[in-house]
């Protein structure tokens, strides 16, 4: 099988949710979701050096990149939000940075701009490196993986009655869950960061749109 960027994202998808289902069953099943959530964010990688070294990349297969990276963010937050390790915005302010940076990314598509070379959506130095940059990217990732590895041992390790250190001081758990707490909110500030380029820059093409559609508004007594 010739392996492309498309398939591994595919593959990164399908792992997370294995990831995530076997989170709750157990704490040796906790620890395998941990590994299996490590490889979700190396194929992650994967993808991308495959798209880079064979020249594999295309435009639309950067928005399915993008959607795995959406699929898996707000996969694993809602499920840390849904058993109480998380906050319930953590996975609402992941969806609507998404949701937004996605949209504003698509109407430039549509006028011919992508995520790379002489037509990117991104013009500015400043912009490129905070989100298309390797260090920035390898930054967000190490980030997520991190975090979302943090809470599945927390979870496999301090909660429900086989936590294999339930033995642990209440001083102890305490410090476990702060720790948890400043990783989330951290990729949570970082996640943001990162769409804030894609929210200045993609504004014209926002007012370009909004301006087109006010242009062809059919005038008094014209037929609609």
């Amino acid at each position: 099988m010739i392996w492309t960027p498309n398939k591994v994202t595919f593959l990164r998808v399908i792992v997370g949710f294995t990831a995530v289902s076997l989170f709750g069953h157990g704490a040796w099943l906790n620890l395998l979701a941990v590994a299996l959530t490590v490889a979700t964010i190396a194929l992650d990688a994967l993808d991308g050096h495959l798209a880079r070294s064979k020249k594999m990349a295309t435009p639309v297969g950067a928005q399915i990149d993008i959607l795995g990276d959406r699929i898996i963010e707000n996969l694993f937050f809602t499920y840390f939000a849904v058993v109480g390790m998380v906050s319930f915005w953590l996975p609402i302010l992941f969806f609507a940075r998404g949701a937004a940076t996605d949209f504003l990314r698509g109407l430039a598509l549509k006028t011919g701009h992508s995520r790379w070379g002489v037509n990117a959506t991104l013009q500015t130095w400043w912009g490129r490196a905070l989100v298309a940059s390797p260090r920035s990217r390898g930054t967000y990732a190490a980030l997520k993986c991190i975090c979302f590895c943090y809470l599945g041992l927390e979870l496999a390790l301090t909660r429900g009655p086989v936590a294999l250190l339930s033995s642990l001081t209440v001083d102890a758990h305490a410090a476990i869950r702060a720790g948890a707490q400043t990783l989330a909110w951290l990729t949570a500030l970082f996640c943001v960061l990162r769409g804030l380029p894609v929210f200045l820059e993609g504004a014209k093409f926002l007012s370009a749109a909004l301006a087109s559609k006010t242009s062809r508004k059919p005038a008094r007594g014209e037929a609609a």
